[in-house]
């Protein structure tokens, strides 16, 4: 059993699948926005992109809104999500107050915080069920944000300026909603600080045309955005993956149209090189190693990030990365973070030269051991190579099986493991 979907935001190869999968065309809209309440009930196959539509009309957002226009509510909440306001809000599932869930087994069952369906659902991408209806929290968003972008050069300084800001919620009297970073080269990072402000006459900056959001943090140490191009100011150019098609030069900028800015057409081009094959076809013909592909995002206890981007530039030295810090409001066993205690997730998406032995993703596998050497976890959206036992220590295979027994008897839904390892 699977769905049928337009969009995806997962990087792991799938083993070939025949026949149709289930048809969720049906399960895309907003169902309420409750401005009283501070409330939105959605459908699961309801797109970021469209609820944030409907409640900035209450001027209300999700208290998380992963920065992609295409994931989707249940896909945040059993693939997991992340975005600048996780220091003060955790992660997507830890504002659902209730959710529908089909099941292996057919039956559609209302879960809540504390029920075990319900607490093992983050991470477990579809081996439980699917999401068909959420509640969820919305706030306040007043309709615009002003942006500082702070240069910390010294990883010591960017761990403290972290820790202060979680802790107190403000910089320098001014208070934090939103915050993340970008880390350009070693001894080069930025912490963007984000604050709700109401409307007001001053001009606000415009990256879905000819500039460049992430180009703009190095240049300039303030900004201010509409509250939706704030939300989405990642996906026009899929943070700086655009470049790797040429949509950041300024000649091709101009005639690529504006509404193709974006990270689902992006991914849909990946999807076309990986069935056509024609970046390794250059590659071989330039003499160039195979290439690995490494698109990651984990997780490390902020004290270890100086540890773990050191490690990085060493062995992997890609740049730039992405860091946004969290902290998980409570414990969830199948994505196991301390609650309380600040995490900082960092992404970084590209690819590597490595040889013949690219399909056996020794990038990949080091990336992996180091991460949980440091007291981390590794989203599961991307490729893994865990062996069972390791894996099932990580994220509570024990739990899994016994929520997935109860739910899904007849093994209809595929397990966990075999989704983000086995990848099938």
């Amino acid at each position: 059993m699977r769905l049928a979907k337009t969009t995806s935001n997962l990087f792991r190869p799938r083993t070939a699948r025949t026949g149709p999968g289930l048809d969720v065309s049906g399960l895309t809209g907003v169902l309420e926005v409750d401005p009283v309440a501070r409330t939105a009930q959605v459908q699961g196959m309801c797109t970021y992109e469209d609820l944030v539509e409907a409640t900035l009309v209450h001027d209300l957002v999700p208290l998380v809104v992963p920065q992609l226009r295409t994931i989707t509510l249940g896909g945040a909440v059993t693939g997991l999500g992340i975005e600048s306001t996780s220091f003060r809000h955790g992660l997507p599932h830890e504002s659902v107050l209730e959710m529908d869930v089909l099941t292996g087994a057919g039956d559609v069952v209302t879960t809540r915080p504390g029920d075990p369906l319900f607490d093992a659902f983050p991470n477990s991408y579809g081996s439980l069920g699917y999401a068909t209806r959420l509640r969820i929290e919305l706030e306040r968003a007043p309709g615009r944000v002003a942006l500082r972008h702070v240069r910390l050069d010294d990883p010591a300084r960017l761990v403290e300026a972290i820790a202060r800001i979680t802790a107190e919620g403000e910089w320098e009297g001014t208070r934090v909603d939103g915050l993340d970073g970008v880390a350009f080269a070693p001894g080069e990072h930025y912490l963007t600080l984000a604050t709700w402000v109401e409307p007001t006459d001053a001009p606000t900056s415009d990256y879905t045309g000819q500039q460049v959001y992430y180009r703009s943090i190095r240049e300039r140490s303030e900004d201010l955005l509409t509250m939706a191009d704030y939300l989405w100011r990642w996906d026009t150019d899929w943070f700086w993956c655009s470049a790797a098609f040429g949509a950041q030069h300024p000649l091709v900028r101009r005639v690529w149209p504006r509404r193709w800015r974006r990270s689902d057409v992006f991914r849909r081009l990946v999807g076309l090189d990986a069935r056509l094959g024609l970046v390794d076809r250059l590659d071989r013909r330039a003499g160039r190693p195979q290439r690995e592909r490494v698109i990651q995002d984990v997780e490390v206890p902020l004290a270890r990030l100086p540890e773990f981007l050191a490690w990085f530039d060493e062995h992997v030295g890609m740049r730039p990365v992405w860091l946004c810090p969290l902290v998980a409001r409570r414990d969830w066993p199948t994505y196991p973070l301390a609650p309380g205690e600040t995490y900082v997730n960092i992404g970084f998406w590209g690819t590597v030269h490595v040889g013949p032995d690219a399909s056996d993703g020794p990038t990949n596998r080091a990336i992996e051991q180091q991460v949980h050497a440091l007291g981390g976890h590794k989203s599961l959206y991307s490729e893994a190579f865990y062996d069972r036992d390791t894996f099932d220590r990580l994220y509570d295979g024990a739990q899994l099986a016994a929520v997935k027994a109860a739910h899904d008897p007849d093994d209809r839904l595929t397990s966990l493991y075999d989704k983000a390892v086995r990848r099938q």
